[in-house]
């Protein structure tokens, strides 16, 4: 779409078509373009209508509101069937999580996005092989690939939300920099509809308790497991068709988050080496060191990307350089510590798939942090390191499906 809007600046019409198709995206692509087109009039026009500030919020057409009931209501549904059909939860479960929420958001944007026939069936094959494999997988709780795989599933599912986001041109990095900042956004405003959900969960369970009706485990089985997969379904919705709604608090939570998290990660690095604890022999360690690595990556990420929509990231590059710095010793660390415990004991399905993991992180880390570098000392423009990021996601979901599909049979299903 960027091109099409670049080609438009001088087709009123033609600009008018391509926001009407997909609003978000257009003001979205149209913010990161505004600076090196200000000086066009239909360009300072565009700006102050898409900036308005508007205190209405947009709840979509009948047809949005149908799908978001419809959706939630099958995901409820399938999040139910085990007590429908009497399945195993800890089968059921693990292996279908994200089953309940993601192939929901899929269509949401396979219908905003009007894919392609071909497009279409590639999610749905995509989709429909992993639900059959991992659930003809056996059912063996002490499986390290069984669960390595229902883990990595999640982030396969996540890249086929994406694909579906990004519509037919997959290749245009720009959507997927927006696909990433959608996420976040996601997460954003999933979490606020979780907090008020306990806060109407704690205040449903209290009145009925102060009439001598005990319903907290009839409300957590029924009504709780229904309604979870509706949330980030509705937070779509929300997102999608409010795009304003969110974005003024993502950026705060980056400017906020990025310098304390800084100061936090150098202070419990300097705490390690002053109490001697180490994650080379310590396996419970060395998987928080790891989420922790993991974390903060998202963090950078996600900072960029929040600076890639006002095309600057203005003070925060000067935290962001160092925290990328900070970042990858961590990650050094990690991986010189899941070495070692290779060397002293051998593979197993999980040391292979932290080792690789944390190889792949390094190499992005290194990518971003030298953009970064550019970034601040340079005047390279933010894009540079957005692309940095958008442009390696492809290694991350190879190596996922590895994982997934090939590990369990490497390692005999253990």
């Amino acid at each position: 779409m960027r091109d099409s809007i670049i080609s438009g600046l001088n087709d009123p019409a033609k600009l008018e078509g391509l926001y009407r198709k997909n609003k978000a995206e257009f003001r979205k692509i149209f913010s990161s373009i505004y600076t090196e087109y200000r000086d066009l009039p239909i360009v300072q026009f565009w700006h102050e209508r898409l900036n308005f500030e508007s205190h209405e919020i947009s709840w979509g057409s009948k047809k949005d509101w149908s799908f978001v009931i419809i959706a939630s209501i099958i995901a409820g549904f399938l999040a139910k069937l085990p007590d429908i059909f009497f399945i195993d939860e800890e089968f059921f479960y693990p292996r279908n999580i994200g089953f309940l929420a993601f192939p929901f958001l899929s269509a949401f944007f396979i219908w905003k996005n009007n894919l392609s026939k071909k497009r279409i069936l590639l999610l749905i094959g995509v989709t429909a092989i992993s639900l059959l494999y991992i659930n003809l997988l056996p059912a063996n709780p002490n499986s390290d690939t069984l669960f390595l795989a229902c883990i990595h599933l999640l982030l396969l599912l996540w890249g086929v939300f994406g694909l579906s986001f990004s519509g037919n041109d997959i290749h245009d990095q720009t959507k997927r920099l927006n696909f990433l900042s959608f996420t976040g956004e996601l997460l954003v405003m999933s979490a606020m509809i979780v907090l008020a959900g306990i806060i109407l969960t704690g205040i449903t369970i209290g009145l009925f308790e102060l009439i001598g009706l005990d319903i907290a485990e009839f409300y957590f089985r029924y009504i709780v497991v229904f309604a979870l997969p509706a949330i980030p379904i509705l937070a779509c919705f929300l997102v999608f068709t409010n795009p304003n709604l969110v974005n003024k608090v993502s950026p705060v939570i980056a400017k906020i988050f990025s310098p304390a998290v800084l100061i936090m990660l150098s202070i419990y690095l300097a705490a390690i080496m002053y109490v001697g604890k180490d994650p080379y022999t310590d396996r419970d360690f060395l998987i928080i060191f790891n989420l922790l690595l993991i974390g903060v990556m998202a963090l950078i990420f996600f900072s960029i990307t929040e600076g890639w929509k006002e095309n600057r990231l203005g003070t925060n590059k000067y935290v962001l350089l160092p925290l990328s710095i900070v970042t990858t010793i961590v990650n050094l660390i990690a991986l010189s510590a899941i070495i070692f415990r290779i060397s002293e004991w051998g593979f197993t399905p999980n040391r292979l798939a932290v080792l690789g993991g944390n190889i792949l992180m390094l190499i992005h880390l290194i990518m971003v942090g030298f953009k970064i570098l550019k970034c601040t000392f340079k005047k390279y423009p933010i894009s540079e390191a957005g692309k940095a990021i958008v442009s390696y996601l492809p290694v991350y979901f190879v190596w996922i499906v590895v994982v997934i599909f090939l590990f369990p049979l490497i390692f005999n299903f253990k």
